[in-house]
């Protein structure tokens, strides 16, 4: 596909403009994306599905409306269904489960004119911040290939790091698309509570933890995206505040002034890898330049107490999980059925009490209380999205204690769990690379609702310091 050689200098509403021009066709683009699926997949590991004949015929018939038409998708295999292809949430105790209906999502995603042609890798029930499942092997980083990709959404970072696409699916319950948006070098924004729907099958996953959305390169896509599936549906249980306007035009203006608290400590008081602390006080400095108050200060809460309750709600939601899978596919779970990290924390779980469960939520509810008194002063905390730049593969492997695992987890990504717990919006942006050439993500959180001026400031810091040049060695 000679004469479409920049396709991979190219975001999708770039391609859609393209396609809408008449420049190229819906066919080709999906043609060149199965290409470079082809070309990488066997090193990278990140499309678990073919869905090729399937996005050939959307290819060809397709009605050129929407945003992004004509553009190719990847969907990650978790939580959204897709009608008639096979899914399986990393785990062989879904093996040969095959949804019949679509969900919400994705139908707004095919509205948006985007075109599935396959499914990416995960973690078992996306209970990881890496991308090791033992049913498909890992994933593997573009930037380096010996390194992590993060996770969950770890096949989704690959992908569009690899320029396979310019936007894959992700989701995130601790930092899902932030954490592989920092390790790929990727724009990653989790929504507000409420903001995307989960029907037809969910109305809320943990209270609100659980957001959907994708991983791009670009902040406009972001925003674009997000305008496209944000709408609620009857019966949601949490409906976020509606924008005052289009978040894409919000990336068209400079945000007015914000005040912005930074930190290079940790919550909980783990050390920040020096390349990281460095990323956080050159952001800092760029903020500042660019007419922002920046000050050093970061939310005072009960941190040790809010990870502990937190990670209590994820074994009860790794508990439900499986009890919801066996329902829904008539199966008796046993522990052959997963991988022993996963069986070990549904474990714990399943030893909780309702009483437990509701006063876990409890104290995870008041340590949110307390920190949110820290954006009545500041409208973002900033941070990086990790503690550590992508580590090699294999330095998250379970080895026998689940909650020593979750807080080696808790050591690489710091921060990300705390906005899932507070149900606030909060984005990864690649503003740093390391002398070795590795991406880390920053992190910015705002008040709940406060998507707008987050990706106004995205929006801005991404003009200021652009990073759409840089590709990995794999693409």
């Amino acid at each position: 596909m000679e004469k479409h050689t920049s396709y991979e200098d190219l975001d999708a509403t770039a391609l859609a403009a393209m396609v809408r021009a008449r420049e190229v066709s819906p066919r080709e683009l999906v043609e060149e994306a199965i290409a470079r699926c082809e070309r990488t997949n066997g090193t990278l590991n990140a499309v678990i599905t073919e869905m090729y004949e399937r996005a050939r015929t959307a290819a060809d018939n397709a009605p050129l409306v929407g945003p992004f038409a004509g553009v190719p998708f990847l969907m990650k295999d978790f939580g959204a269904e897709v009608a008639g292809v096979p899914f399986t949430e990393g785990s062989k105790f879904l093996t040969g489960y095959v949804p019949t209906e679509d969900c919400e999502l994705y139908r707004r995603l095919c509205d948006a004119g985007l075109i599935t042609f396959g499914k990416t890798n995960l973690p078992e029930f996306a209970m990881g911040t890496t991308t090791e499942p033992e049913l498909f092997g890992p994933a593997r980083n573009p930037w380096d290939t010996s390194r992590t990709t993060g996770g969950s959404s770890g096949g989704a970072g690959a992908a569009v790091a690899a320029r396979v696409v310019p936007m894959a699916h992700g989701n995130d319950v601790g930092g899902s698309i932030r954490i592989p948006a920092s390790c790929c070098g990727l724009v990653g924004l989790k929504p507000s509570r409420g903001r995307v729907t989960l029907a037809p099958h969910y109305g809320d996953v943990l209270g609100g933890a659980f957001q959907e959305l994708a991983l791009t390169r670009s902040v406009r896509d972001t925003a674009i995206l997000l305008d496209a599936v944000t709408a609620a549906t009857p019966g949601e249980p949490y409906i976020a505040a509606p924008p005052t306007r289009p978040f894409a035009e919000e990336t068209r203006d400079d945000p007015m002034p914000l005040r912005i608290g930074f930190s290079t400590t940790t919550p909980l008081g783990d050390p920040l890898d020096t390349q990281c602390q460095a990323a956080v006080i050159t952001t800092a400095k760029l903020c500042e330049s660019l007419g922002h108050t920046v000050e050093e200060a970061a939310p005072e809460f009960a941190a040790e107490h809010l990870w502990e309750r937190y990670t209590t709600l994820l074994a009860a939601l790794m508990a439900w999980a499986i009890a919801d899978w066996a329902r829904r596919t008539d199966q008796t779970p046993t522990e052959d059925c997963f991988e022993p990290f996963v069986w070990a924390f549904s474990e714990r779980g399943r030893s909780l009490s309702a009483a437990d469960y509701l006063m876990a939520v409890q104290d995870v509810q008041r340590a949110v209380r307390d920190l949110s008194r820290f954006y009545e002063t500041y409208d973002m905390w900033l941070t990086p999205t990790l503690g550590q730049p992508p580590v090699a593969l294999g330095t998250l492997r379970y080895e026998g204690d689940p909650f020593e695992l979750r807080r080696r987890m808790a050591r690489f990504s710091p921060y990300t769990y705390i906005a899932n717990a507070s149900g606030q919006p909060a984005i990864s942006l690649p503003l740093h690379w390391t002398e070795d050439g590795l991406p880390v993500g920053l992190h910015f959180t705002t008040r709940l609702g406060g998507e707008g001026p987050l990706l106004a400031l995205a929006a801005q810091l991404e003009r200021a310091a652009p990073w759409a040049q840089r590709k990995p060695p794999i693409t």
